[in-house]
């Protein structure tokens, strides 16, 4: 369906210049999308793998150590659209007080990231709604310390930010004037409490606004992905926030930004939420299939552990605790286990034998090991760019 502009430009001095800001019009679009046959298929598609997303934490033992390291795998990804080139195993190693001397600022970044989801959750499980003000505590999380710390973490932003270009001239896209926040950002908030869409339709259209809103001086991407997530919990697709499109964005970053453009320029929203729910889709059967693959590996490693004779039973209690934290010290494991510092120590050392575990630092004290293969399930695609 083709549409105007979805918004109109307001001139404002932003960086000496004169720039045209866009200020989008509120949500629904006018006139509705069309939701033909073809896209409701999609649609039904997309929601009916997130059912069974939902659904894929009766695959595993616990479904809690799945969501640790599933949502550290998130904060990296949507770390690295911004530019950071922390890894999964630099985040479990930042997070180890037994390892300084991590690179502080990408680490703390993505460590911030993981804060603002789990602060989020948090609040809507007391029954506090998804709204401004809780958008506004998450983005005290996400720039609390590190970069980006000096960037008015919890308060909308009171001047010009623009997207692309070294000044706002150049710029790809200048959001709205800072006089506009707060107006654009309550008429998102009433699209948001507006439950007459879809879910993932209301995500996907909420998505957009908030980029195109961009109401913070930092931190706007993260939080907007976030966003999607907290919106399918809230809205009762997945108990758990276990949907993230930070890696589909990722693999698709052109097009993701050009479809952005087009909903501003032409109003084009049939073909962002197209690519949307596909993305969805492709990510749900995605960790799905991540989770399939976790529990055939601990099923197959619980079997190896148990052939370690009389000591087996400790194997298998060090071996438990390394799948809730894949990558760990000794010191953890006897916190954890119970067990003494000889009885922990000689366990692992049979992972190690085992070919299950490894050691990273090469050092007699102080030692940490990592459980490679299930990391490698996790950090697919999760390399820095």
């Amino acid at each position: 369906m083709q549409r105007n502009q979805t918004g109109d430009y307001r001139t404002s001095i932003a960086g000496g210049e004169t720039v045209r800001a866009f200020v989008p019009r509120p949500l629904p679009p006018a006139p509705p999308l069309d939701l033909d046959p073809a896209r409701q298929r999609l649609l039904e598609r997309a929601t009916l793998a997130v059912g069974r997303l939902d659904s894929v934490c009766t695959l595993l033992p616990d479904p809690q150590l799945f969501l640790y390291a599933y949502v550290r795998r998130e904060a990296v990804l949507s770390s690295q659209i911004e530019g950071t080139q922390s890894s999964l195993s630099d985040l479990l190693l930042f997070e180890l007080d037994e390892a300084p001397g991590m690179p502080f600022d990408d680490a703390q970044e993505v460590s911030n990231y993981v804060a603002a989801l789990e602060h989020g959750m948090a609040r809507l499980g007391e029954g506090f709604p998804l709204c401004n003000r809780l958008l506004r505590e998450m983005h005290v999380h996400l720039m609390a310390r590190g970069r980006g710390s000096d960037k008015a973490a919890g308060e909308f932003r009171r001047s010009q930010n623009w997207i692309g270009g070294t000044r706002p001239g150049n710029a790809r896209f200048v959001p709205p004037p800072a006089n506009e926040v707060e107006a654009c950002m309550a008429a998102l908030e009433r699209y948001i409490h507006d439950d007459s869409a879809p879910v993932l339709v209301q995500a996907a259209l909420a998505h957009v606004q908030f980029e195109t809103i961009h109401p913070f001086l930092d931190g706007n991407g993260r939080l907007g992905r976030l966003l999607i997530a907290l919106l399918l919990h809230r809205g009762g697709l997945l108990a758990q926030p276990l949907l993230y499109l930070s890696l589909y964005f990722k693999q698709h970053r052109p097009l993701y930004y050009d479809l952005l453009d087009r909903v501003r320029r032409e109003g084009d929203w049939e073909a962002w939420l197209d690519f949307f729910l596909e993305g969805v889709e492709q990510t749900a059967l995605g960790a799905v299939s991540t989770a399939q693959r976790l529990a055939g590996l601990f099923q197959q490693d619980r079997q190896r552990a148990q052939g370690g004779g009389r000591g087996a039973a400790n194997i298998l209690r060090v071996l438990d605790a390394l799948r809730s934290r894949p990558l760990c010290s000794l010191k953890h494991l006897r916190q954890e286990t119970g067990l003494t510092f000889p009885t922990a120590a000689k366990a692992m050392q049979t992972l190690v034998y085992l070919g299950i575990a490894r050691e990273l630092t090469g050092r007699r004290r102080n030692r940490l090991f990592i459980y490679d293969a299930y990391l490698a399930i996790l950090n697919e695609g999760g390399e820095p760019l």
